[in-house]
């Protein structure tokens, strides 16, 4: 019985020029979105964004940010439409199939109508590592158009998303009721919205550090940061460089081809080049052992001289006297850690992005050692080996981050408080 639910070697050819045909129809003259970003600071340092159900207007779902996912999924309220076996969305679904999850076909029958098959879905949950099955359904969301200044006008689209159990939340912000997933897939939110929209397929993300909300921008266009007069910020990035591919992930990595350096200085590590990863889903980078034990001598030994903290605050290495560090406007004065990229570009991280503040008087380089086998690296089946380093979300705050996957490039500003600004400068108040 299950067979006849397996998908035919006629629909996957459908799926693909429909999805081919899907690609030409994005960048045809629509407007960019706008969505705020916020930050559970007090609890799982994970971020979120709202989503207006657009049939109910008392309804908002709050959903956690995930760059490597590659589906939306939530919990679904009674009387939801499942989507039949052999929609696109449900072809799209299975393109990504997550860790430890049987391959068990497309669907099942559905009880109502035996001879209709309903869409399974595999939710995942990058916090917990957990992942259910479930049907796929749509719903719609509502979100405001943007000139890059401010939000201008409600705008309402249908969304092709999974249902997911209760029980798959463990470890999401308490108010939060699933993930919605960045990642380089056809039923990410960005493709998705670049698809019904009718713009790039492109986003710029500026991830906050608490209190007030950030800002994503799906579709191109400017992002203009307050206080007024500051220019585009996009259109002054500090550099971009390639996306590459790592294994099946759906998520984003870089290359760092020359490797780290701490305080202008190379650090020795063996073999050639770094493959770097993006998350949203961990507070703070995580290096691969090999490569984390040489970061750590490294900014061991540039700091000789500040006082120490010890024992270091877990999950920490490295604690300093945070009353003895000093500060410019870029955060506590210490030595600065790049990320040299292909392409020449150095992703610099000053004292705001690596130093954590742990209580009043101490600071901890906040990088942590790998451990174990990644929730996310095997995304899509199949073992691949962990990327040298993951970027947490703490190094990404305050930094606007720009993924092209039409062009294949990420773009960075580097640490926006060298511009007198930060992520959570964006105005929010509906243009007259």
């Amino acid at each position: 019985m299950a067979e006849m639910w397996q998908l035919k070697p006629l629909l996957l050819l459908l799926a693909v020029v429909l999805g081919a045909m899907a690609c030409t129809v994005a960048g045809d003259g629509g407007m960019p979105l706008v969505i705020p970003i916020t930050k559970d600071a007090a609890a799982t340092l994970l971020y979120s964004v709202s989503a207006p159900v657009a049939e109910n207007d008392q309804i908002t779902n709050h959903l956690v940010l995930d760059l490597s996912g590659p589906i939306i999924w939530s919990t679904c309220p009674d009387g939801y439409a499942a989507l039949g076996c052999t929609s696109l969305p449900c072809m799209q679904a299975h393109r990504f199939h997550p860790p430890n999850c049987p391959q068990t076909g497309y669907g099942k029958p559905d009880a109502d109508n035996p001879r209709r098959c309903k869409c399974t879905a595999h939710p995942h949950n990058p916090v917990s590592g957990d992942t259910a099955s479930d049907d796929m359904t749509e719903f719609t969301t509502t979100v405001n158009t943007t000139d890059g200044k401010n939000p201008l006008k409600e705008v309402s689209f249908v969304v092709a998303t999974s249902c997911a159990p209760e029980s798959l939340l463990a470890g999401l912000p308490e108010n939060d009721v699933g993930v919605v997933g960045l990642g380089r897939s056809e039923l990410a939110l960005p493709a998705q919205i670049a698809v019904k929209q009718k713009v790039v397929n492109k986003f710029a993300l500026c991830l906050p550090s608490g209190g007030v909300d950030g800002v994503a921008i799906f579709g191109g266009g400017p992002l203009f940061l307050l206080p007024p007069g500051r220019p585009d910020v996009v259109a002054t990035l500090a550099g971009d460089t390639p996306l590459v591919k790592h294994g099946k992930s759906p998520g984003y990595f870089i290359s760092a081809d020359k490797g780290i350096a701490v305080n202008q200085a190379q650090v020795q590590l063996d073999g050639n080049g770094l493959v770097v990863g993006l998350s949203s889903t961990i507070p703070y980078t995580e290096l691969r052992s090999d490569v984390y034990w040489a970061f750590i001598t490294a900014f061991n030994t540039s700091t000789a001289e500040r006082a120490r903290v010890t024992p270091a605050v877990a999950p920490f290495e490295l604690c300093y006297n945070s009353t003895q560090l000093g500060s410019t406007r870029l955060g506590y004065a210490v030595p600065q850690i790049d990320l040299m990229l292909q392409g020449g570009k150095n992703w610099t991280v000053f004292g705001a992005n690596s130093m954590a503040q742990v209580n009043d008087q101490t600071a901890c380089l906040a990088f942590v050692e790998m451990k174990g086998e990644h929730k996310q690296y095997g995304y899509g089946g199949g073992a691949t080996e962990a990327p040298a380093v993951m970027i947490g979300g703490f190094q990404m705050e305050n930094n606007l981050l720009v993924f092209d996957e039409e062009n294949q490039r990420l773009g960075f500003s580097s640490l926006l408080f060298g511009r007198q600004t930060t992520c959570s400068n964006f105005n929010f108040t509906m243009a007259a």
